[in-house]
C-alpha cells in the first residue's frame, strides 16, 4: 500500500525500524561459521574472496587454499600478495580434470591441498580458512566427505571456514551454518562465445 502523506511514510518506517531492532536484539550468539557457496552460477569464489577482503579490513588472518585452480595467474593473488602478514594464498591445483586427465595425480594433488587446509584449520592463528573449489574434488571422490566434515568440526569456536564449488554434497550442506546457491541465468561464455576475461573470471 502506498503511503498517502510523508507522515504515513514516517510512521511506517518507524514501525519497521522498531521491528528490525527487536530482531537484532534477539541475536546473541557469536561463533565461527561453516559457509558453503555452491550452484551452477558464477560468483562462488568471488563471493568467498569478498569475505577474505572484508576480513583483511578487520585485521584478521586468513588462509586460502585453491583446489583445481593454480594453472594461471589471477588478480586476487596479486592483491593478496600485498598483505603477506594477513593472507596465506596457496593455489594448489593443476587445472580441471579434463585438462590433467590423470585421476591418480588429481587425487594426490587434492590430498596435498587438503593437508594444507587441515593445517590452517588446526592453527589457532588463522581466523578464517577458505577451501576454494573443494566441492569439485568431493564430487569426484578424490577426498572422503567424512574426513572434511571431521576436520571442520574440530576447528576453534570462532574460526570461520568457507568451502566453494558446485555440487556441494548433501552432508556438507547439512553441516553448514550458511549455504548460498548461485543460480545461472545468463553467461556470456555460453550465449555470446565470450572468453574468460581479466578482472571478471580471473
Amino acid at each position: 500500500m502506498t503511503e498517502k502523506t510523508p507522515q504515513d511514510h514516517e510512521r511506517k518506517m518507524q514501525k519497521r525500524q522498531a521491528a528490525h531492532h527487536k530482531k537484532l536484539d534477539s541475536k546473541t550468539v557469536e561463533k565461527g561459521l561453516l559457509i558453503v557457496h555452491t550452484g551452477t552460477g558464477k560468483g562462488k569464489t568471488s563471493a568467498a574472496l569478498g569475505m577474505v577482503v572484508r576480513a583483511i579490513g578487520h585485521g584478521m588472518k586468513i588462509g586460502v587454499v585453491q583446489f583445481v585452480k593454480g594453472a594461471m595467474t589471477t588478480g586476487e593473488q596479486a592483491v593478496f600478495n600485498h598483505f603477506p602478514d594477513q593472507v596465506e594464498f596457496k593455489p594448489m591445483g593443476e587445472g580441471f580434470t579434463w585438462d590433467t586427465q590423470d585421476r591418480s595425480r588429481d587425487i594426490a594433488v587434492a590430498r596435498q591441498a587438503f593437508e594444507e587446509v587441515k593445517r590452517m584449520i588446526a592453527d589457532p592463528s588463522y581466523d578464517m580458512v577458505l577451501a576454494d573449489e573443494l566441492n569439485i574434488v568431493l564430487r569426484y571422490d578424490y577426498l572422503p566427505v567424512d574426513e572434511v566434515l571431521a576436520a571442520v568440526a574440530q576447528r576453534q569456536a570462532m574460526k570461520h571456514v568457507i568451502i566453494t564449488g558446485r555440487n556441494a554434497p548433501a552432508e556438507l550442506i547439512e553441516a553448514a551454518d550458511l549455504v548460498t546457491e548461485m543460480t545461472l541465468i545468463k553467461h556470456p561464455f555460453r550465449e555470446q562465445n565470450v572468453k574468460a576475461q581479466k578482472g571478471i573470471e580471473f
